[in-house]
């Protein structure tokens, strides 16, 4: 929260209900003690008990654990050369402050980013955009393997190069030579050597569970939660990236997700959860990314047959690119992916996913694309209209609408309870 760093207009991953901004004197105003600073170094769930690194205990009556994730580093896969002064991950506020100052330091330089991933792909948009000269290396077959067909990702592949920016798949960065505390050289697997003036590690995360291993149900490399957010033991919540939780429309299969989107949900519903205001989560995932002149969303789960839509050969050559893919599983849509949306038209995809809308033809879907899910969106509002006036089932819709009035209440309500009854321990990182 220091003046002079990295900024992102209009962004701010700390909003609470109504979108306030949970700054420092936002925690004051409202009687929460905001202990930055502080170190938890082990759990006694069972004794319901912090221990800090200044040797402070800090009893509970209910604990919610929003440790978050940590990135991947190079030595975890046999690498080195993190602490180079030109290497850079990106995570908090610290390392994105170090990127941005090791980018000024060489306009115009090479820049190398391992990974072709979420964070690899994003930073390597920005890095352009600040005249770096950028090479992305992975091993993958195309960039964002975890989410994207390779007919998306040829597209997004030759938009990237269009502006600049070279590929290097199916190898891997195997050492970095360092000179004078310098990364000078990244080294393939295959003997190429690469100059760099300054190399982006995005690798992956893993969930912060350390200090609740073998005491609490893990799943999904993360803490095990119901539908109400809460652990194996009763008096621990789990939120963000940390909690593994049942996804409904996966019929109840635990996910766990590294997003801010999910983490806000997670943590509203915990909170009305602990409060006793809200059933269990019903959430939809979700991911966006908004990069040069692109901008997608996608929804539910990219499992099954994909079905793509609109012209990418047209699209490449267009400013306003507008295609995507559903993805289909027994008949009706399980995920949508959409790229250069409205906000009605993202609406429509993820109203289809949400209510798993029917597929009787998929070469139909693939013809028609946006205009079957804006149909069907219609055709399923006009029926939910007449069941209204029918006296018909309104209970899932007033479910959620209520969900959503509680939850932003409840934020509010449990931190000043917990002020007034219970210690509250917020801080930076474990």
């Amino acid at each position: 929260m220091g003046g002079g760093g990295a900024r992102l207009p209009a962004f701010h991953t700390c909003a609470g209900a109504n979108d306030q901004l949970l700054t420092e004197d936002w925690y004051k105003e409202h009687g929460i003690e905001l202990m930055l600073g502080t170190k938890v170094v082990s759990a006694d769930v069972r004794r319901k008990t912090l221990l800090t690194s200044s040797g402070e205990v800090i009893s509970y009556t209910t604990l919610i654990v929003a440790t978050g994730a940590r990135v991947l580093k190079l030595e975890e896969f046999g690498g080195s050369g993190s602490d180079a002064e030109n290497v850079c991950y990106l995570r908090n506020i610290v390392d994105a402050d170090k990127l941005v100052r090791v980018m000024r330091s060489c306009p115009g330089g090479n820049a190398i980013v391992i990974g072709g991933g979420y964070i690899g792909m994003e930073c390597a948009a920005a890095l352009v955009a600040n005249k770096i000269k950028v090479t992305i290396v992975f091993p993958g077959k195309h960039c964002m393997g975890r989410l994207f067909t390779p007919k998306l990702a040829e597209f997004y592949e030759n938009y990237y190069t269009s502006k600049g920016v070279t590929f290097i798949k199916g190898t891997a960065v195997s050492s970095l030579e360092i000179s004078s505390g310098k990364v000078t050289t990244a080294i393939l697997r295959d003997g190429r050597r690469l100059p760099a003036d300054m190399v982006v590690v995005g690798i992956g995360a893993r969930a912060n569970t350390a200090l609740f291993e073998g005491q609490l149900a893990m799943d999904k490399g993360g803490i095990k939660v119901n539908g109400q957010m809460q652990a194996s033991d009763a008096s621990v919540y789990a939120v963000g990236d940390v909690a593994a939780f049942p996804v409904k429309l996966f019929a109840g299969e635990p996910r766990r997700f590294e997003h801010v989107d999910c983490a806000r949900r997670t943590a509203r519903h915990a909170v009305a959860a602990a409060l006793g205001a809200v059933g269990d989560i019903d959430y939809l995932p979700f991911f966006y990314s908004r990069v040069f002149a692109l901008s997608w969303r996608f929804y539910g789960d990219n499992a099954g047959e994909a079905v793509h839509f609109g012209d990418m050969d047209s699209a490449a050559a267009s400013s306003t690119p507008k295609f995507g893919a559903f993805w289909v599983i027994a008949g009706r849509v399980a995920g949508a992916f959409l790229e250069g949306g409205s906000p009605e038209e993202y609406e429509a995809i993820a109203h289809a996913v949400r209510r798993r809308a029917a597929v009787p033809d998929v070469a139909q879907l693939a013809r028609e694309g946006l205009a079957f899910v804006l149909r069907e969106g219609k055709s399923g509002a006009a029926q939910q209209r007449t069941g209204e006036r029918g006296g018909g089932d309104k209970s899932a819709y007033a479910w959620r609408a209520t969900v959503g009035v509680a939850a932003a209440v409840s934020v509010a309500a449990l931190a000043y309870w917990y002020a007034r009854k219970a210690p509250c321990l917020v801080r930076r990182g474990f």
